[in-house]
């Protein structure tokens, strides 16, 4: 004989709970959380994330990537990538490291 579904020994009072799911963060482990850089515009204009990484690479100064990720909020990857797509428009992009800090300035297309 075969028992049914009825005649298992199942304990409907008290459930197993599930396990949680573990959840997982990406943690930025930079050595100093950095504030995002000031850009001046006009307050009826709003820069693209593209246009507001384009504009700390103009300045005299430039940007380390941890200024350029401050703005942008994307991750390192993808700052470094969109300063290949600054490349592939006509900026003319130029690194200098400083003490361990890598600092970019650009030059606009003509």
């Amino acid at each position: 004989m075969t028992k049914t579904k009825s005649a298992r020994n199942v304990d409907v009072a008290s459930p197993v709970p599930s396990p949680a799911k573990p959840t997982s963060r990406r943690v930025n482990r930079t050595a100093q959380p950095v504030a995002p850089l000031p850009i001046t515009t006009s307050p009826t204009v709003k820069l693209s994330k593209r246009d507001q990484l384009a504009a700390l690479l103009l300045r005299d100064e430039g940007a380390t990537l941890d200024h350029m990720i401050a703005a942008t909020g994307w991750l390192p990857h993808t700052t470094r990538a969109a300063l290949t797509g600054l490349r592939k428009t006509g900026y003319v992009i130029d690194s200098d490291k400083f003490d361990g800090v890598r600092t970019y300035r650009a030059v606009a297309p003509k």
